[in-house]
């Protein structure tokens, strides 16, 4: 069986059997393989043991919390794809979630429907990751101005300083300079950065630009630039510049009488 055809491997966690029970049901029936845990030290024996291809991870949990296991099994080394199921619809769990490497969170009570979309989506944008490594990487290190970031060794360098990133935020990145100078909408980042097929909710957007720039302004002039109302680009300063020029002229231009 070809890379391409594996069934997906999912690992659900949660401690309410009827939800454990749903959810394995629910993606069974839609093609994956579906392993099941009701605490957080079993989730961590089963990420160990199946190494599944994304684990879906209750936040409230009796022994550890789900954000403590994705601290776990980041600090081990294990990146695979998190989807965080939360009761507490707060920006801050949101934010929490998506700092220590989780990949999406959906909300209880939630649409089957919804959650197996957002599997599905996830798995994808994980396939597509990992085809370049498959590829041996012909297409090498993308380099925009002082800033380098290398595909095939997962290395990212801006003024020769190493830049640590999470796999999201590395994804972001190499999208942003592959796209240099061009304004990226939030759906065009969610549907090839997420896998997302659909606008949704831009807060993870503009979570992850935040986390981008918190670790690369400090290392020289800001690089990602924010076009109100649309969504992104990546610019060199003098890029940038000429940019901010010609969007000054157009409003001159605009305000009446000025002509």
């Amino acid at each position: 069986m070809s890379e391409a055809e594996r069934i997906p491997r999912v690992l659900v966690v949660d401690d309410e059997p009827n939800i454990r029970e749903l959810v394995q049901v629910a993606l069974k029936f839609h093609g994956c393989a579906v392993s099941t845990a009701a605490n957080g030290a079993e989730a961590m024996r089963q990420a160990e043991a199946v190494r599944p291809d994304l684990i879906v991870l209750d936040v409230m949990l009796p022994d550890v919390d789900g954000f403590e296991v994705c601290r776990r099994l980041r600090a081990a080394g294990n990146e695979v794809p998190v989807i965080f199921l939360t009761a507490r619809d707060t920006s801050s769990d949101t934010v929490t979630g998506l700092a220590i490497g989780g990949d999406d969170y959906v909300t209880k009570p939630f649409s089957v429907e919804a959650l197996v979309a957002r599997v599905r989506a996830v798995l994808r944008r994980a396939a597509r990751s990992a085809q370049p490594e498959q590829q041996g990487m012909a297409d090498g290190a993308l380099r925009v101005g002082d800033l380098e970031l290398d595909e095939a060794m997962w290395t990212v360098r801006r003024a020769g300083a190493p830049v640590d990133l999470s796999p999201t935020e590395f994804r972001l990145l190499a999208y942003l300079m592959r796209h240099q100078g061009r304004v990226l909408t939030r759906a065009q980042l969610l549907e090839n950065v997420w896998g997302w097929d659909y606008a949704g909710e831009s807060q993870i957007v503009e979570t992850y630009v935040s986390y981008l720039r918190r670790k690369l302004d400090p290392l020289g002039p800001p690089l990602i630039h924010t076009q109100r109302g649309v969504g992104y680009s990546l610019r060199l300063p003098e890029q940038a510049a000429a940019h901010q020029a010609h969007q000054a002229e157009q409003r001159w231009q605009a305000e009446p009488g000025v002509r």
